[in-house]
């Protein structure tokens, strides 16, 4: 065989192989470009979603941040507003209680409701019944006579008749004056007829005026309690009034003017006497035509109270052709002095000449007339001292003393008129619940007259005192 057969034999076969391969990679180079496409459409999906995903989150953070943004202005509105009342419960009246008032009048009411039952024991003679000096501590009731057929007697008492109320109408004008009325009312009037009045079936008693007066700005006219008397010093009692001997107690017509610690006033005259040897008698004589003068000074602080008052007046006596007047004058020092959290001392000294009304309930008089009609003051020195002491927030005690001592010209008043008198209290108030006052109280006191007799008495009070 030639080589040129050879060559011819072999070149299909070679030809053959040669497109074969050539074929395959003709294939594969054909299908890359379809797979580089179609890999391309996918990653262009996919990117897609995931900046569709990232717009869908940042939305999501957005809105959540609209949220937090809206809840914190909610609650910083709720934080700044005025915290709203709970629905009130229907008001008793739709339209004003004071209907005449000034626009703007605040009106408040108050008072208590209080019991008050008595164990009295004297030793020499009874205390008439239905008397003031069975209702409370009066010391000129005390029986003093000496004779041997008085004896001494035991009696109970109990009454409501010192329940007390008051209104009150406060009103702030524009202008800057300010405006109160004060009205303040007890059932210690007595009976409205003999018969409804007494204890033997309705113990009805009539309405007592106490105070009642208006005040503007620095001024105050009307019915009230004397400037002379500084109520605040005034002992816890259980009895209406308790030293009353040592006291400065009356309540009077009167202007007053206050301006800071000072307080001036001047009230209604009206001159007590006895008449020439008329031991006890006691005769009341609207013949002044001075207003009684006062002054007073107070000092206050965490320390408690300092008061000095003084007072002048009139004296003044007339029967006919017969007249004379004298002058009168008094000095009062009283105070509250705290001694820590649960103690205080009280006080009160009092002395004068011709201001005997003013003391104890005018335990004695201002002054007695003499054989020609003319007058004499008669001189006194009262006080008392008192501590309180709080055992609990609920239980507190009182002990205290007083006196009062008179200088009497016996050639013109004689032998039976009041020389002097003391007592001694001591007290336990329980307050179980707030505005409940229980309590008791032992009285010993005594009265003598310048012929040396002396009576006693022995009182156990009690009261049951509601407040509101």
């Amino acid at each position: 065989m030639t080589f040129t057969n050879v060559l011819t034999r072999t070149a299909p076969r070679c030809a053959a192989m040669r497109r074969r391969p050539l074929t395959a990679a003709l294939l594969v180079a054909l299908a890359l470009p379809g797979l580089a496409f179609a890999q391309t459409a996918k990653e262009k999906e996919l990117e897609a979603r995931v900046v569709e995903l990232e717009r869908m989150v940042q939305q999501l953070v957005s809105q959540q941040q609209q949220v937090q943004t809206q809840v914190t202005e909610v609650k910083a509105a709720q934080a700044s507003a005025p915290v709203a009342a709970a629905p009130a419960k229907p008001g008793i009246q739709s339209t004003p209680i004071s209907t005449a008032g000034n626009p703007g009048t605040r009106f408040s009411y108050g008072g208590f409701i209080k019991l008050d039952a008595s164990v009295t024991q004297t030793n020499d003679g009874d205390i008439a019944d239905g008397s003031v000096g069975r209702l409370f501590y009066v010391p000129k009731t005390i029986p003093v006579g000496g004779a041997a057929t008085r004896e001494g007697g035991s009696d109970t008492d109990m009454g409501a008749n010192f329940s007390r109320f008051w209104f009150a109408a406060d009103t702030d004008l524009e202008s800057g004056d300010k405006l109160k009325g004060y009205l303040e009312f007890d059932l210690y009037g007595g009976g409205s007829t003999a018969f409804t009045g007494n204890e033997v079936a309705t113990n009805t008693y009539a309405l007592t005026l106490r105070q009642a007066y208006v005040t503007w700005n620095k001024w105050m006219a009307g019915q009230a309690w004397s400037n002379f008397q500084d109520t605040a010093a005034l002992p816890d009692t259980v009895d209406f009034l308790g030293p009353t001997e040592g006291t400065v107690f009356v309540r009077q017509a009167q202007l007053r003017y206050t301006s800071g610690p000072w307080s001036f006033s001047i009230e209604n005259p009206e001159t007590v006497y006895t008449p020439f040897r008329g031991n006890m008698a006691q005769v009341a004589g609207d013949d002044g035509a001075v207003p009684d003068v006062t002054a007073r000074y107070t000092a206050k602080g965490d320390w408690g109270h300092f008061s000095v008052g003084a007072l002048a007046r009139q004296l003044k006596y007339q029967s006919g052709r017969v007249n004379d007047s004298n002058t009168g004058y008094g000095l009062s020092l009283s105070g509250k002095w705290n001694l820590g959290a649960k103690d205080d001392l009280r006080y009160m000294l009092t002395t004068g000449s011709g201001i005997g009304r003013y003391v104890g309930l005018a335990l004695n008089n201002d002054a007695v007339l003499d054989a020609s009609g003319d007058l004499e003051n008669i001189d006194l020195v009262s006080g008392f001292v008192g501590w309180r002491h709080a055992f609990s927030p609920k239980l507190r005690g009182n002990l205290f003393y007083s006196r009062a001592e008179y200088d009497n010209k016996t050639a013109l008043t004689g032998l039976g008129i009041t020389k002097s008198a003391q007592s001694a209290h001591i007290n336990l108030i329980y307050t179980p619940i707030p505005k409940l006052d229980l309590g008791a109280e032992y009285i010993w006191g005594q009265r003598e007259i310048e012929n040396g007799d002396r009576g006693e008495i022995n009182r156990l009070q009690t009261h049951v005192k509601y407040s509101f």
